[in-house]
């Protein structure tokens, strides 16, 4: 072998063990995050533990950033919520009128585009964010304006079914866009509308939320605003995480939902529940050294997607980061890829798998898992020297095979 080959070679396999031994630099981040200030407390970097320090205060720095929640539980907030509830039509939905014995008149009719009933003979009703009750009325005195009754005749307008709406969702929620919500599939239920009855729960509030993505754990629920037909309705919905019923009224095409922030993360918020995204999908890198890959690890579909609430320890026991030889596996490192959504900053931090074990405040620098965020394992210092070591005798086999 050459002197210039031989110190290639020594120089390779030094900067191998180098590479091999030295530990990563720790991620940085443009915002606060070491300290605190990041979108959750629990990104903020832990320091050595300290059993006589006050644990467990994650929940309060969170706090303490908060906004004064803009709801109100007046009076007038109620009668506000009041005059939205029970059912509403909105255009294309299908109605079954009766009028009496008359067969001019009874029949199935859907509700224009321009939000208008229309039976023969008779000016058009409005129908659009109106109840069965007050169509009912506006016909029977449409019947008697027009001479066709005497005396007004008994009047039936029932949903047979509900049209899917499109809304506009807004502000706190994970991915704000215009959504349409009340679909009721492929297949018509026919039977259902002969029944002439629909739910209404599929075009719900709460409904427009979650194809939102669902609400920001930095969302004001006490003051979600509804705007329809140049009215601004504020409804509190903070009972659907306060087990109290809630003002889940129904949407109409045109509607839109601004969801409010709070400014902060508010840990209570971080379950599952009618308005939370329906789970997380996480994006997974770089599986450890005793998994080969996705598929015998069983990393599929199911341990992709979490629970909503998930915190990072969690999915990285999940994402079989966690365990196997203790000699050669103590000491792997996990790193989360996140982003705030106040600010779209992305942020990035490492923990030491085994000392978020071991510690008894794991809690305050155990972040919860949010949509989209990315998740990769390092492995210990070990298995990075046996890595080292191997392409070591690779880079000495091809300088002999090259004598």
């Amino acid at each position: 072998m050459s002197i210039t080959r031989t110190r290639l070679l020594g120089t390779c396999i030094g900067a191998l063990l180098t590479f091999g031994c030295s530990p990563a630099p720790s991620p940085q981040n443009i915002g606060p995050v070491r300290d605190g200030g990041g979108y959750q407390a629990q990104y903020r970097d832990p320091g050595k533990y300290d059993p006589q320090a006050t644990a467990l205060i994650s929940k309060r720095l969170n706090s303490e950033r908060c906004q004064p929640a803009r709801g109100s539980a007046s009076k007038s907030a109620g009668i506000t919520a009041h005059a939205l509830t029970g059912e509403r039509l909105s255009r294309n939905d299908l109605v079954n009128v009766r009028v009496g014995d008359d067969k001019t008149f009874n029949g199935d009719y859907v509700i224009s585009r321009d939000g208008m009933l229309k039976l023969p003979f008779l000016a058009p009703v409005r129908a659009q964010g109106r109840s069965p009750a007050q169509i009912e009325d506006d016909l029977g005195r449409a019947l008697l304006k027009e001479g066709l009754y005497e005396e007004e005749p008994r009047i039936s307008v029932r949903v047979a079914d509900f049209a899917p709406v499109s809304v506009a969702v807004s502000g706190a929620v994970f991915e704000p866009h215009s959504v349409e919500i009340g679909q009721s599939g492929e297949r018509v239920d026919t039977t259902r509308q002969q029944a002439l009855g629909a739910s209404t729960e599929a075009r719900n509030l709460s409904g427009a939320l979650r194809a939102a993505g669902g609400v920001r754990p930095d969302a004001d629920l006490s003051a979600i605003e509804l705007h329809r037909g140049g009215q601004r309705y504020v409804l509190d919905m903070r009972g659907v995480f306060e087990g109290r019923n809630s003002v889940d009224v129904m949407l109409l095409s045109g509607d839109e939902i601004v969801v409010p922030s709070r400014q902060c993360f508010q840990d209570d918020l971080m379950r599952p529940s009618p308005v939370s995204p329906p789970g997380v999908s996480l994006f997974l890198s770089n599986l450890t050294q005793p998994a080969t890959g996705n598929a015998p690890s069983a990393i599929g579909r199911e341990v992709r997607e979490v629970p909503y609430g998930t915190r990072f320890l969690q999915a990285v026991v999940d994402t079989n980061c966690v365990g196997g030889t203790r000699s050669t596996n103590a000491k792997r490192s996990a790193v989360l890829v996140t982003r705030d959504p106040l600010t779209g900053v992305s942020t990035v931090i490492e923990r030491n798998i085994e000392d978020m074990l071991q510690r008894a405040d794991r809690d305050d620098y155990d972040p919860y898992l949010l949509p989209g965020d990315a998740i990769a394992c390092y492995d210990s210092g070990v298995t990075n020297v046996t890595e080292a070591a191997r392409a070591i005798g690779t880079v000495a086999t091809v300088g002999l095979i090259s004598q």
